[in-house]
């Protein structure tokens, strides 16, 4: 499986010429959706048919970043405003029962929209521990200021997406509720401690099992002084590896973020070379994409095992 180690996202409602011959030629690992690519379902459906027969692969891998609340791409299909993953945690500390049903029928009707468009990768959980002086771009993003509780709701969540045979991404590993910054914008260096790090930011990532997962742009000092998680050998390594455990596809958050100081190209190459498997550029800027494609290699083995066994599990 000949592969570039990327994901990108394209620019508007329909592939453009470039985009087209972009993905026909460079083989970039998959593509990822957002509200600018989503005005109805059936332009939607037509739009993901296109990218399927110009990559002839009817498995090619389709993500969404559909988290519900104010991170809903398919909002022009349905309105799922105000269903943030705050409102399910704080449900399933009033009612277990009424946040079964609830949360049920809401991964349901999602799962039902993400088949119907052929997206099959959706970048959820969030299972970032909610934490006061936390910067709001997490915020109602996540469950709870309790560690347990956001893996035991994280894990309803990842069990109804494995038998619908949609992906799951855990995000941001190795845990982003401490931010104080948001990573769109500006860097934040955590300097919480090993045991504080472990006991909470870590702990659902290591309690909850997915097939992919994507990186914080954050600098956790307990352990690397210098690099973001996403640049970071130290963080891959010892903790998304060894002491999480985690043991699929790690994919580097946003490469265009403004938390990354560096350049584009020299910001991917160090992502890959601390560990991550795939680079996710957003943005749809065709010349970055163009840019980018030329110094992505091809997947390594362990990406291509790992998509071998995704492809398996969609059947």
């Amino acid at each position: 499986m000949k592969r570039k180690a990327i994901i990108f996202g394209i620019k508007g409602l329909s592939l453009s010429t470039r985009e087209s011959i972009l993905l026909k030629n460079e083989k970039p690992w998959g593509i990822i959706l957002f509200s600018r690519n989503i005005k109805n379902l059936k332009q939607t459906q037509k739009l993901v048919g296109k990218i399927r027969k110009i990559t002839n692969d009817e498995k090619y891998p389709i993500l969404i970043d559909e988290e519900g609340g104010r991170v809903s791409r398919i909002k022009n299909i349905i309105n799922h405003k105000f269903y943030t993953q705050d409102y399910f945690g704080k449900l399933y500390k009033k009612n277990k029962k009424t946040f079964r049903t609830e949360y049920t029928k809401y991964i349901l009707e999602v799962c039902n929209i993400l088949k119907k468009i052929g997206a099959n990768i959706n970048t959820a959980p969030v299972l970032d521990v909610r934490q006061k002086k936390g910067n709001q771009i997490i915020g109602d993003r996540s469950y709870s200021e309790n560690p347990k509780e956001v893996s035991n709701i994280g894990n309803f969540l990842l069990t109804l997406y494995e038998k619908n045979k949609i992906g799951t991404v855990i995000k941001h590993i190795p845990g982003h509720g401490s931010a104080t910054n948001d990573s769109h914008h500006k860097l934040s260096v955590i300097k919480e401690s090993k045991v504080k790090l472990i006991n909470k930011n870590f702990l659902p990532f290591k309690l909850c099992h997915s097939k992919f997962a994507m990186t914080a742009h954050l600098v956790y000092s307990a352990y690397d002084t210098l690099n973001n998680a996403t640049q970071s050998k130290i963080i891959i390594k010892q903790v998304i590896r060894k002491h999480i455990g985690f043991k699929g596809i790690l994919i580097s958050d946003d490469i265009s973020m403004k938390a990354l100081k560096l350049g584009l190209v020299e910001n991917a190459i160090m992502a890959l070379n601390a560990g991550c498997n795939l680079i996710l550029h957003c943005n749809g800027n065709i010349g970055e994409m163009k840019k980018l494609i030329k110094i992505i290699p091809t997947i390594d083995k362990f990406t291509q095992k790992k998509t071998s066994q995704f492809y398996k599990f969609l059947g």
